[in-house]
């Protein structure tokens, strides 16, 4: 099987496992996080397998573009681009990512603290 065959992001990308989307168009998709951290957690992936920020070429230019882009437009959406949100994108273990498809987290709704931990 291939990594997107598997890969649970690429499977709630193509609608197989019931999930609500916050945010869809051609290219990305935005869901809730099942394990918020904030009042505010929104995931934000590619809907094509791209298993990382480092694994990404330059064929991705253009996906990664309307990654960021959706962020944008879901935080607008939910209302919180005045007060703030923080947009992460774990890329490794040692970085936390333990999901192997590249995905923006979209945290909001309390005030982030700094450094993150």
């Amino acid at each position: 099987m291939s990594p997107a065959e598997v890969c649970i992001f690429c499977r709630i990308a193509r609608g197989e496992l019931g999930v609500s989307f916050l945010y869809e168009d051609d290219d990305v998709v935005a869901f809730k996080d099942t394990a918020p951290q904030a009042p505010v957690h929104v995931l934000v992936i590619p809907r094509r397998h791209i298993a990382s920020l480092d694994a990404s070429g330059p064929d991705d230019d253009a996906v990664l573009s309307r990654v960021l882009l959706a962020v944008r437009d879901v935080a607008r959406t939910l209302g919180v681009e005045q007060a703030g949100y923080r947009t992460v994108l774990n890329t490794g273990a040692d970085a936390g990512q333990s999901v192997h498809h590249l995905h923006a987290h979209v945290l909001a709704g309390r005030h982030l603290h700094w450094p993150p931990g």
